[in-house]
């Protein structure tokens, strides 16, 4: 008797997953996707009526009988939170239950927001969007965080980031300090698994099942998806991309860094110490500014010139870009994904930084032109991070 309540549980779940992704679906339309007899659909169906899970949303066109009643999902059953926690700033969004978002609010993460003043702020944030939304605590469903790792995300505690301006993050337990503060249930993943997550259900209309997600900043993140499903290690590391050593007698970025690691020749950190490193050798003309010394040769101070269209600081973010493209294909060849996301500060500085680590990775692709995969900036973009941590936890929902 428990096998079959469970196959029944796991059915009516996959049921209502299938309804949401295909928004407005009639009972015709989901047949052939289960193996399921008639009266079992149309009591799983009845069933989600009656839990007020799924409305009716009028009628198809008719194939010669009577018009087929449609069906989607209710937006208003529920709501999520989807919380990004990133090293410049960080995100909560407002989603109902059909991943619409409600609302998005971002912060800085200065030197001020240690973890306690960070869970004031979502906290205060929280109360303030059910306080404008007309929503109960009661109504909201669970919140979603996606994090800079290293994470361990069984116990819901970020372990030791790097580069945060604040002090104290460090072994921070953030879904039970979430719980305490704002009385909703929290669950833990790294950043890019959850944007990888978010940009899948965007383009879910692409029926996409292999993709990859490279996120280029401050450090690099990654994240895999396999057959619709994120690949996780036996540990997290998100930021493990950065060490894919690309020259084996190469420098490295950190003492604790492999020599000649991807993330030495392209983050925000490598690409300062280049400008600077070009600067000091008497290269002249990557800033405008003479009076700028090398030392305080800093990426703003680049994204300014770049945007400036100044050539010479055009070709220090290009020649980034090649080794990022390098990397990709490295990646691609290992892992032969059918999408590639690519997100982040560097992606965004420049259209030709984003098509030049195009153009590197497709030129290094073993199998090219046989197998070419879609590259992407994504629909989210910045939105994916917290928008992928509110459908993790929808799709831990129990319906």
């Amino acid at each position: 008797m428990m096998d079959i309540a469970a196959n029944r549980f796991t059915t009516k779940k996959a049921l209502y997953e299938r309804i949401a992704k295909q928004g407005t679906v009639s009972k015709a339309d989901l047949m052939p996707l289960f193996d399921i007899k008639t009266s079992t659909m149309n009591r799983l169906l009845d069933e989600l009526l009656s839990e007020k899970l799924i409305i009716e949303a009028g009628f198809g066109p008719s194939n010669g009988g009577r018009k087929p009643i449609l069906f989607q999902i209710n937006p208003s059953w529920g709501y999520f939170f989807g919380l990004e926690i990133s090293r410049f700033y960080s995100t909560l969004g407002l989603f109902d239950m059909a991943m619409n978002p409600m609302s998005i609010t971002r912060w800085r993460m200065d030197e001020d927001m240690t973890p306690q003043k960070f869970v004031k702020q979502v906290a205060t944030t929280v109360r303030a969007l059910l306080l404008d939304h007309r929503i109960t605590l009661d109504q909201i469903k669970g919140m979603g965080i996606g994090a800079v790792g290293p994470l361990d995300r069984d116990a819901g505690i970020i372990l030791n980031p790097l580069y945060f301006e604040a002090k104290g993050w460090t072994n921070v337990p953030i879904c039970e300090l979430i719980r305490e503060q704002t009385g909703i249930e929290a669950k833990l993943d790294n950043g890019a698994n959850t944007a990888l997550l978010g940009e899948h259900w965007a383009m879910r209309e692409s029926q996409l099942q292999h993709m990859l997600y490279v996120h280029v900043g401050v450090s690099l993140r990654s994240s895999m998806m396999s057959y619709g499903g994120i690949v996780h290690g036996s540990v997290d590391r998100e930021g493990s991309i950065g060490q894919m050593i690309i020259q084996a007698d190469g420098p490295r970025l950190h003492a604790h860094g492999n020599y000649g690691a991807l993330e030495a020749y392209v983050s925000i950190q490598a690409i300062e110490r280049l400008a600077q490193s070009e600067a000091k050798l008497g290269r002249s003309g990557l800033i405008s500014r003479a009076s700028v010394k090398p030392e305080d040769i800093k990426y703003d101070l680049l994204l300014n010139e770049l945007n400036m269209e100044n050539p010479n600081t055009l070709e220090l973010f290009l020649k980034t870009a090649r080794h990022l493209g390098i990397g990709l294909a490295n990646l691609i060849n290992i892992f032969h994904p059918e999408c590639i996301i690519l997100g982040g500060t560097l992606i965004n500085s420049h259209e030709s930084f984003y098509r030049t680590a195009i153009e590197v990775a497709i030129g290094n692709t073993y199998y090219y032109p046989e197998y070419t995969p879609l590259f992407s900036k994504g629909l989210l973009r910045e939105d994916a991070v917290a928008a992928g941590a509110a459908l993790m936890m929808w799709k831990g929902l129990n319906v």
